[in-house]
């Protein structure tokens, strides 16, 4: 009688071009075994950040759903997500999810939903993004196959002898910004056959059609997001306010990784960047106007 494998890694990674705009998350499970189960979806408007948690909360439901008690290294190139689930998130709460400003926490429901999935089990692990890691690059190509309207081929792997109702968390997630492949948001139910390789024929299909018909939508969208994050890298250069490493990445929609590897000085678009000083642990970065239109792109 076979056993079934064990869950040894996962990895997991957002992508959205916007920000706010079409975003993917993408998530690859490791098994001791040698097989690997891929995972993904879309949101036509969403922003990186949450892609980064949608990712990381299909990559725990699918942990809570194995039943397995042997704890894994879930990995992330978002050390924002990472400072957010194991670090901030004890203080937001107890503040009743306000930061030390004042304001309100972004994103609250889906800190809410990786906080109750969260356990001593999972140990998170920083890995560089675009650094050749396999898993981190495969986990990157299938958000991004997902954020710019296509279906990538994904590898499916079931667990054997798992039919039980989801917790509420997994539940509450599924209604948000997910139809992840492992949940049917009609029963909360995870359908898992025997241990295989399963098709992927029909909700590719269905979700080629329902996109199909949005594209024309979705290009006329990502236009007016280019044109609002053109706007605001146009304020942030004439108003000459200092950005992060962070901020930078997100305005270009790339990541952090991406930026701070470029050097102290680069075109973007219509700007010209520059390294202006450290700050803590942070990078400061001005934006000045080029003369010019073009150069160095993302």
């Amino acid at each position: 009688m076979s056993t079934k494998p064990t869950i040894q890694s996962i990895y997991t990674d957002g992508a959205c071009t916007g920000n706010p705009g079409p975003g993917g998350w993408g998530v690859v499970v490791y098994f001791d075994d040698g097989s690997i189960h891929e995972m993904g979806d879309a949101s036509q408007r969403t922003t990186n950040n949450k892609m980064e948690m949608q990712a990381a909360i299909a990559a725990l439901q699918y942990f809570h759903a194995s039943g397995q008690t042997e704890p894994i290294t879930l990995h992330t190139d978002s050390e924002y997500l990472i400072n957010c689930v194991t670090k901030w998130v004890k203080n937001w709460k107890r503040k009743g999810w306000k930061k030390a400003d004042g304001n309100p926490v972004q994103n609250q429901d889906l800190l809410e939903i990786l906080d109750e999935l969260n356990s001593r089990k999972v140990n998170w692990q920083h890995v560089r993004g675009h650094s050749g890691n396999i898993g981190n690059e495969r986990c990157d190509a299938i958000a991004r196959s997902f954020a710019s309207g296509k279906i990538p081929s994904l590898q499916q792997l079931s667990l054997t002898n798992l039919h039980k109702t989801l917790p509420s968390p997994v539940a509450k997630v599924s209604k948000y910004e997910t139809n992840s492949t492992i949940i049917d948001t009609r029963t909360q139910e995870i359908s898992t056959p025997a241990l295989e390789i399963t098709s992927m024929e029909q909700p590719t299909a269905q979700a080629a059609a329902a996109i199909e018909e949005k594209l024309p939508e979705n290009r006329v969208e990502q236009l007016r997001n280019l044109v609002e994050t053109l706007r605001i890298a146009d304020e942030i250069a004439e108003k000459g306010y200092l950005i992060t490493s962070s901020e930078l990445a997100d305005l270009m929609d790339v990541h952090a990784s991406a930026v701070t590897s470029r050097g102290d000085q680069w075109r973007w678009r219509n700007w010209i960047v520059s390294r202006v000083r450290r700050e803590g642990n942070q990078i400061l970065w001005e934006l000045e106007r080029g003369d010019q239109v073009g150069g160095e792109d993302e």
